[in-house]
């Protein structure tokens, strides 16, 4: 289990693309000799196979979609909201309609928010606010905590009172932590990387990314190692 943000984490639950030969990784290479019925032939020789496959321009991409994994995630339902518009994966994530969702809440650091962008409007401040200093971020960051606990406390009045939990719900925070499960191909693992390790992609969303990474790096070495030189090259 990997640790995220305050409360969150990335955990993973399983992979696939082991192929008959039972090695990690092995299944992208025989799904690509599919077409004339070869075999994995172990990776002194299929290592080069590996590197055209994933270098080739166009790629050879759909060999990469024999392989995968499934995630466990608990992030803020903000960070959610984004994760979510990857429509190439699979996800199940916990109700509120169904049990109430746990107390945990995220509480940004006083660093991260000062860490205002000039040039990413998305990270920038409104237009017209008073430059941000320490002192109003530690004020803010102390009303934030007061607002999540006034919702805690009418949400779980609600609960108490017999109001339907599918509507007692209605007053909890995007900051709120909720869990769920994500499943993908590798090769759409690595599209969603591309785009959320990318500098200008929301803080709080690169902190899961590189969660991510670190797992794929540790499943599948040798794909990772492709996709990373990739990703040096600004590709």
């Amino acid at each position: 289990m990997l640790p995220v943000l305050d409360h969150g984490y990335v955990r993973l639950i399983e992979t696939w693309g082991r192929g008959d030969a039972g090695e990690a990784e092995a299944g992208i290479v025989e799904a690509a000799r599919q077409s004339t019925q070869g075999s994995f032939r172990g990776w002194d020789k299929d290592e080069k196979l590996l590197r055209f496959l994933y270098t080739a321009r166009p790629p050879h991409a759909t060999p990469f979609e024999f392989a995968g994994m499934v995630v466990e995630v608990q992030a803020p339902i903000a960070v959610f909201r984004e994760w979510h518009r990857h429509r190439t994966q699979s996800y199940n994530e916990m109700s509120a309609r169904y049990a109430p969702l746990p107390d945990l809440n995220y509480v940004p650091t006083v660093e991260r928010c000062l860490a205002v962008s000039a040039t990413n409007k998305q990270a920038g401040a409104v237009e017209g606010s008073e430059p941000i200093s320490t002192e109003a971020a530690m004020v803010w960051l102390e009303t934030l905590k007061l607002d999540y606990a006034r919702c805690e406390q009418t949400y779980r009045d609600g609960l108490f009172r017999g109001v339907p939990k599918e509507l007692a719900r209605m007053v909890l925070p995007v900051g709120r932590y909720s869990r769920m499960r994500a499943s993908a191909n590798l090769r759409n693992w690595l599209a969603f990387l591309t785009l959320r390790l990318d500098p200008a992609a929301q803080w709080e969303m690169r902190q899961y990314a590189e969660a991510v990474g670190t797992i794929i790096a540790r499943e599948f070495p040798r794909t990772w190692s492709l996709f990373a030189e990739g990703c040096h090259k600004g590709e």
